[in-house]
């Protein structure tokens, strides 16, 4: 590839990407107004030849590069990657110290994300009254999924004076939704001690220190088993496990799609009468194996959960499924 077909190319998708930002951003700020939120996805792999992700964090963008659909040699990916950097600080008129670049690779074997940076730049964002705090340097995710925003509300519009169990709670966004909606009990669990601090601070932040919400550094896999032991019960039990998992700190190696069915099948013991359990999960190709699963009702809401910023993107699924007995006949994922 000659210098001036590749200088002619980035500048025609520098251009491209410019238009779609623009046209992007314009209907998704009318959206977060309506929603009520300062941080949202502008851009999501929409031009093949660009394979970018966009966020919007309160005046700040953090960018993931995927892999690229061509070959090039690394000096032009970097002027490229740069270029298209500069494009979106621009064209959504951010200045470059609040843009943050992360690379995301295909996870194979054992490989996992690990930490990238040490600068701990957080700042704080809003979203339907809530307040939670995003770190924008130090890991590959920030520490809110924008795209469960919706999933976050439907589960907290059940969770008024009922127990929730939120596994893998990750830094506690669901927690804090059943909080502020009157949750009476909330269990956040997960094997990280920085997220389950993390989590205590976004609780506070929103005023949310009712000693009925505990959060406890457990491998949620082991503590299952002892939670049914003890005959502890719950109205939600919200469910979003890693794609994989084989951390230092776990006796096994974890696969949802190998392992959901009986997962989901431990945890419905868990249950009170007319419980339900909130499964998530955003591995492209997954399954849900719905005739392995001895439940009430399993229902799609993917739909009903996927924000405007997020449609047809197909970024995750999600069910909600009923205890045992709590419906006669089984509904398939539409």
């Amino acid at each position: 590839m000659s210098d001036e077909s590749y200088a002619a190319r980035l500048e025609r998708q520098r251009e491209f990407f410019a238009n779609r930002l623009k046209k992007r951003f314009r209907h998704l700020w009318k959206y977060a107004k309506r929603v009520e939120t300062n941080a949202f996805r502008v851009y999501h792999r929409d031009i093949p030849e660009i394979p970018l992700t966009v966020d919007w964090y309160n005046n700040h963008l953090v960018i993931a590069e995927f892999a690229r659909p061509y070959e090039e040699s690394e000096e032009e990916h970097q002027e490229g990657l740069r270029a298209l950097t500069e494009t979106a600080a621009r064209t959504l008129t951010v200045h470059r110290e609040r843009v943050f670049l992360k690379v995301r690779k295909r996870l194979t074997g054992s490989t996992q994300y690990e930490r990238v940076n040490k600068r701990r730049y957080e700042i704080e964002i809003e979203e339907r009254g809530l307040r939670f705090i995003v770190n924008l340097s130090d890991y590959i995710d920030t520490g809110l999924f924008l795209d469960h925003r919706d999933l976050r509300l439907y589960v907290a519009r059940m969770a008024a004076g009922k127990s929730v169990l939120n596994l893998f709670g990750y830094t506690g966004a669901f927690s804090v939704y059943c909080g502020a909606a009157g949750a009476r009990e909330i269990e956040t669990l997960d094997l990280s001690n920085t997220y389950l601090r993390w989590a205590e601070r976004t609780m506070a932040l929103n005023g949310l220190t009712n000693p009925e919400y505990r959060f406890r550094r457990v491998d949620v896999l082991e503590e299952i088993p002892r939670l049914a032991e003890t005959r502890r019960r719950f109205d939600i039990i919200v469910l979003d496990p890693p794609s994989f998992s084989n951390s230092k700190n776990m006796r096994s190696t974890w696969d949802v799609q190998r392992d959901h069915a009986a997962l989901i099948n431990s945890l419905l013991q868990l249950l009170r009468p007319g419980g339900r359990i909130y499964f998530s999960t955003n591995k492209r190709r997954f399954r849900l194996e719905n005739g392995r699963i001895e439940s009430g009702a399993i229902i799609d809401i993917t739909k009903r959960t996927m924000p405007d910023d997020f449609a047809d993107t197909g970024i995750h699924k999600a069910w909600s499924i009923d205890a045992p007995g709590a419906h006669a006949t089984r509904r398939s994922p539409g």
